[in-house]
Formats: structure tokens, sequence, C-alpha cells
């Protein structure tokens, strides 16, 4: 079943952004039509701590939040913090030129890229693949 592992633990996602709109969506269909457990964070200056306190299996970022590029200051703490350098992250942003001038930073940490709008077949294909490389990490971790 979409959303466990052979634990049958339900994956834990954190989606950081500040659009309500964006939020249910992501809430509806992850939680409801995928199982996933959904936990939002909508203020830039909370994100990182309530990353570290919630330890999610996956990550999804925007870089705009509350009118200012907050993001990258969020995705540069959750790369060089040990304990949450293993989370997988996908930066879903409309910010096209800023994806594309920071694409050799996202590629070198192994973080997705997911530009709006969105198909949301491509988001839940990122989101599985996002899932996967995490559990082969902790894996690869625990050995």
């Amino acid at each position: 079943m979409p959303g466990e592992t052979g634990l049958s633990r339900t994956h834990r996602i954190v989606v950081i952004n500040d659009d309500t709109d964006f939020l249910t969506l992501m809430s509806d269909l992850l939680t409801d039509v995928e199982g996933y457990e959904v936990q939002i964070c909508r203020e830039g200056n909370h994100a990182y701590q309530f990353v570290k306190d919630h330890q999610p299996d996956l990550v999804i970022l925007d870089i705009r939040i509350e009118g200012q590029d907050i993001g990258w200051a969020i995705l540069e703490c959750l790369t060089l913090d040990p304990k949450t350098y293993p989370i997988p992250l996908i930066v879903c942003s409309a910010a096209i030129r800023e994806l594309q001038m920071h694409q050799e930073l996202l590629d070198q940490y192994g973080i997705d890229v997911l530009p709006k709008p969105f198909d949301l077949d491509t988001l839940l294909e990122k989101v599985a693949e996002g899932l996967e490389r995490g559990t082969r990490r902790h894996r690869a971790s625990s050995l």
C-alpha cells in the first residue's frame, strides 16, 4: 500500500509553504489519496526547527515564504545539519529562474525540484522517489 514500508509505518511528510490553497491540495492529495501523514509548517522562521523536531521521511519546501526567499536559508540549514541531512528534500516553487541559478547546488545535495505549476502525477512520482531515496539512506546508515 502506498505510504507504507515493510514495517507498515506510514511515511511522514513535512510541507513548508505559506499558501493555504497549496497546503490544502497537498494535504488532501498526500493524506487522503496516498495515505501519508502530512505535517504542515507555514512559518519560514520556524521551519528548520520544525523539521528537526518532527524528523519526517520527506520535506517539500517552497523557496518563497512570507514574500521572501527564506527557503534557501532553510535548505542550507537542513543540508548542513547531520540530523536533517539524510531527509530527502523536494523544492517546489514557481521561482523558475532562481531554481535554474541554483541547479548545480541542488544537484550536489541530491535535492529534487518540482517547478510550479506541476502535474499531480509528477508530484506523486517525485514523492515516491524521494521516499525511496530516504529509505536507502536510512538502510545504508544503519549498516
